[in-house]
């Protein structure tokens, strides 16, 4: 199966009439509206707001949630620094947990440990688009009334245990940007069944105008109110999050053919997880039964330093020197970023990160998972390209694999002689 190009849909003729229409802002065209019926009605939720990045969905999700200065929010140990970054955004104070050493994703009973009077949100990711243990975290989440938000900016249409990841948490935040399932190149949607929540969010990412509903993104007045001196438009503080009229329609198209790009990951997944079956030094992220993975990468670790001699390093550059089109590291773990180990932070808000720091051995597992792993990108759209890669990828490993037999050879012909 061939699908050479990202955007087969009707991206270009959609941009067409955006251009044609002359209305490019949320705030007067109907894109933005449509994509956000039309994501919702897709991920099983009742309202979805479209937002600029995946970013600022997280961001004005808990501003949604009152999230404000010294509380404290938590997020997995391995993830990207946005999951960090909103929570300082926010005037809040990031507490990591520790992973799950063969899944990747946040540890249950790591963020239970990590729980305090000040906690009032739990941030979960669907790691390379695997879900969390999600009956454990809504257990969490239920016993100590703290709201999870799921950051599910890698993983689209998964499900765990029959039901539709985005469908748990108070929030689910989802990312357009150029790598994940669907693109527009940047933009987010959040969803929620949370009437309440939903008009806080459009509030948040709209400037806060007071006219803005749940479902609506565009500030409805009568002509004669809203041009008088006298009107007063903003009730709370906001920022302007929303989605240029451009990108909702590409976002639109590509969310017509989600089902046919997710399909697309998984394939090129299989192929790729094909290639490294047998290879007892690269171990692939463990999927559950009970979840299904969207892959929007395929995550393993590697050991080929301690089985075989060969560092992650040397056998990337042998990938690459065939012909690989690349092996991902996993971003460092956000504590060990300078922004946090060197408290950067702090002079946002002094009074309240002074006492903060942070230092290696934190959250161990993540740490040592995060050095090893290899990160393998599926968002091929001609499969024979992720075939070609995947089999570079199986000659890379049998060349190392008979390396390594050769040094075993020689060093035993070594101790016959020496013995």
């Amino acid at each position: 199966m061939k699908n050479k190009s990202k955007y087969l849909g009707n991206e270009e003729l959609y941009v067409n009439k955006v251009l044609n229409s002359e209305k490019w802002s949320s705030t007067e065209g109907s894109w933005t509206g449509r994509l956000e019926k039309e994501f919702a009605n897709k991920f099983e939720s009742k309202h979805g707001i479209a937002f600029n990045s995946g970013t600022s969905t997280m961001h004005s999700a808990l501003e949604a949630l009152g999230v404000g200065p010294g509380d404290e929010v938590i997020s997995p140990a391995l993830s990207v620094i946005m999951n960090t970054s909103t929570t300082i955004h926010a005037n809040a104070i990031p507490v990591y947990a520790d992973i799950l050493p063969d899944t990747f994703t946040i540890d249950p009973k790591d963020v239970e440990r990590k729980i305090t009077p000040k906690t009032k949100a739990i941030m979960i990711v669907s790691v390379y688009g695997l879900p969390c243990e999600m009956d454990e975290l809504m257990a969490i989440s239920e016993k100590y009334n703290i709201p999870i938000i799921e950051d599910n900016a890698q993983c689209f249409l998964s499900t765990y245990k029959g039901k539709k990841i985005g469908t748990f948490g108070a929030f689910a935040s989802y990312s357009f940007e150029n790598s994940k399932h669907m693109s527009c190149g940047e933009g987010g949607m959040i969803i929620t069944n949370d009437t309440i929540l939903a008009e806080k969010c459009r509030k948040s990412g709209g400037h806060g105008f007071k006219n803005l509903k749940a479902d609506e993104g565009k500030v409805k007045a009568n002509l004669d109110v809203f041009q008088n001196p006298n009107y007063k438009r903003h009730s709370e503080i906001g920022w302007n999050y929303r989605l240029s009229e451009f990108l909702s329609a590409i976002a639109l198209a590509q969310l017509e053919r989600l089902e046919e790009l997710v399909d697309l990951r998984k394939k090129s997944a299989e192929i790729f997880l094909d290639a490294i079956k047998g290879c007892d030094y690269i171990t692939p992220q463990f999927t559950p039964e009970y979840s299904d993975n969207s892959y929007w990468a395929v995550g393993a670790k590697y050991y080929g330093d301690d089985k075989i001699g060969v560092s992650w390093e040397d056998f990337r550059k042998q990938y690459m020197m065939r012909g690989g089109d690349g092996i991902y590291g996993a971003w460092s773990v956000p504590y060990l970023e300078p922004v946090m180990a060197e408290r950067n932070f702090v002079k946002r808000l002094p009074d309240i990160y002074n006492s903060i720091s942070y230092n290696k051995g934190l959250c161990p597992v993540a740490e040592e998972v995060q050095k090893r792993l290899m990160v393998f990108k599926t968002n091929y759209r001609d499969l024979d390209l992720a075939r070609k890669k995947a089999r570079i990828l199986k000659e890379t490993i049998e060349y190392f694999n008979k390396e390594h037999l050769k040094n075993q050879d020689a060093d035993g012909w070594d101790n016959c002689l020496w013995g």
